[in-house]
């Protein structure tokens, strides 16, 4: 009989559903998909913040005391990275850092640690004032360190950045703010995450 799941999400404004109530947050409804599935889940525990860059979050972890070990490790994190015009070296070494907690976290399963691409704000109608093709080629930059690390330590890597690039003109993907992403938008990527999860676990 397996214990119930243990589920970490580590990022920003993403992770938390900004925008959204909290039960539309991916890790939210990642949970939820999980039980439909007659699977036992623990409510996700959240390390996130709106505003946050990695080096952010990276202190916060250092702050917080965690569970000695979860199941699952999420992580999505950088857009802030890129908003802030900060250097992609810095992003690369805070990643590192946060990708190889998060692996420690599971007790070195890296399989079971989950890194979700950036999505394009770039797109978004609160961007429109902006220059989307310049964003659009540093959220790949950003992106490009994630897939990096995710491949050289054999972690899950997911991309919802090209769905936030495809849904920008669906107003039904947006959040009231029409920068953040809306509850059917977090289910997409709850859906990937989740099968992800269980195709692992099972």
């Amino acid at each position: 009989m397996h214990h119930p799941i243990s589920y970490l999400a580590l990022g920003d404004s993403y992770t938390i559903g900004e925008s959204v109530p909290l039960h539309e947050s991916f890790p939210y409804l990642t949970t939820q998909l999980i039980r439909k599935q007659k699977m036992a889940i623990h409510a996700p525990e959240i390390i996130a913040q709106t505003g946050w860059t990695s080096t952010e979050l990276a202190e916060q972890l250092l702050k917080t005391e965690l569970n000695l070990q979860y199941d699952f490790v999420s992580i999505l994190i950088g857009v802030n990275n890129q908003y802030r015009h900060l250097s992609l070296d810095n992003f690369r070494n805070d990643f590192e850092y946060l990708l190889k907690k998060a692996i420690h976290l599971t007790g070195g399963k890296s399989e079971r640690v989950i890194v979700l691409s950036i999505p394009d704000w770039g797109c978004t109608p609160y961007a429109a004032d902006k220059n989307g093709a310049e964003i659009a080629i540093e959220i790949d930059s950003f992106n490009h360190v994630c897939n990096q690390f995710a491949k050289k330590y054999q972690t899950g890597f997911i991309n919802i950045t090209e769905e936030t690039r495809e849904e920008s003109k669906n107003p039904a993907a947006l959040a009231s703010d029409q920068l953040h992403y809306s509850g059917i938008t977090h289910l997409h990527w709850a859906t990937k995450l989740a099968n992800h999860m269980i195709e692992i676990y099972q």
